[in-house]
């Protein structure tokens, strides 16, 4: 499956390990790898602008299916002109399926071989979502990137049970991709499946690559598991997909998790965790998680990292931070999530240079120890 809109080129391989510096085009602009990419569930990353987004160094951010289909709906969206326009932001955009929130309503649906049945948590209607309806909504909402509806088994699961999500999440994928409307616009991703069984996660692999889609991801992760399983997912899912098509790792931005992920040839990723801990008063900074009730914070007039450029940082002092997170002032939040949000994907550009000039092992190799420091 062949699409001129959509391109990946490798720029550099770690000569000893398996990360690497890529260049992904798409048509709404390039997405330079390894790279974080902010959530932006409900068409909006929370409490940051997209000016502030562009700021922070974004390049790729996500929205999702699921949610932009109960409110406000794909219609309003398309008739915008699409997400892009309808939230403001020019760079690319990928859209996840919903699969991993529709399972996750356990109470609340039915799942079969035609799709899955689910009462709305928002207004109590019944909601019918099959892969053909999961793909006309991403087509309908015109994001760059767009997931194939997957089931995503919980963690724990049987084999059994997980044998079935991975065989039925291939069979939907080959339903997806006849009912993909805008392919020369739109690059459909296939999602490996198979939870924590290694043979199950290589089958999905072989068998999702015969599809020759644009781009791969590995899902079914951080649902739960230990975070060394995740390590050993990644490490037996990556090598098997295409080394010519991006590789995104669904659901994960941990600093740890990350680094480890790309040292076996991931490239990109996605995680709610830089605003959550923003609105809860934590910052990242540099490896580590600060909150800013902390007492030692009270008369720290620096900045939280001053080798960042984000305007929280260039402007305000930990003290300051920390009275708005103690008077919880929304501003502190928001400064918060901005600086949290610029922080990962710094990380991520600073691993794509060490990739470059041949410095991966040397400047991240300590996340790669099971107790980094």
């Amino acid at each position: 499956m062949t699409n001129i809109s959509f391109k990946f080129s490798c720029d550099h391989h770690c000569p000893d390990s398996k990360a690497r510096a890529g260049t992904f085009i798409t048509p709404h602009g390039k997405v330079e790898t390894p790279r974080f990419m902010p959530v932006g569930t409900a068409a909006t990353v929370k409490g940051l602008t997209p000016a502030q987004l562009e700021s922070a160094q974004a390049q790729m951010i996500l929205a999702n299916t699921y949610h932009l289909h109960l409110q406000p709906g794909e219609e309003i969206i398309a008739k915008a002109g699409g997400l892009h326009s309808f939230m403001g932001w020019k760079q690319p955009i990928l859209t996840d399926s919903g699969g991993f929130q529709v399972f996750s309503l356990s109470d609340l649906r039915k799942i079969n071989e035609d799709g899955v049945t689910f009462r709305s948590p928002r207004d109590g209607r019944i909601i019918d979502f099959t892969p053909e309806r999961a793909i006309q909504v991403q087509n309908d909402l015109g994001a760059d990137v767009i997931m194939a509806f997957d089931e995503c088994p919980p963690y724990p699961a049987d084999y059994e049970t997980v044998l079935l999500a991975t065989e039925r999440t291939e069979r939907w994928l080959e339903r997806c991709i006849a009912a993909h409307s805008r392919p020369e616009t739109q690059a459909l991703f296939g999602i490996v499946q198979g939870g924590v069984y290694r043979d199950l996660r290589q089958y999905a692999a072989k068998r999702l690559v015969e599809f020759d889609l644009p781009g791969y991801a590995i899902g079914g992760v951080s649902v739960g598991e230990p975070g060394e399983l995740i390590h050993e997912i990644v490490a037996t899912t990556a090598p098997l997909l295409p080394p010519e098509k991006p590789r995104y790792l669904m659901g994960v931005g941990t600093y740890q998790e990350m680094v480890s992920a790309i040292a076996q040839g991931v490239d990109l990723f996605d995680c709610v965790i830089p605003t959550r801990l923003g609105r809860h008063g934590t910052a990242l900074v540099q490896g580590e998680r600060w909150n800013l009730k902390n007492a030692r914070f009270r008369e720290d007039f620096t900045p939280l990292d001053k080798t960042c450029p984000c305007y929280c940082c260039q402007n305000f002092s930990r003290a300051y931070l920390g009275h708005l997170i103690r008077s919880r002032e929304m501003l502190g939040y928001l400064l918060l999530s901005l600086h949290n949000v610029t922080e990962l994907i710094r990380f991520t550009q600073r691993i794509r240079t060490a990739i470059l000039e041949d410095r991966f092992l040397n400047d991240f190799g300590q996340w790669l120890q099971p107790n980094p420091t």
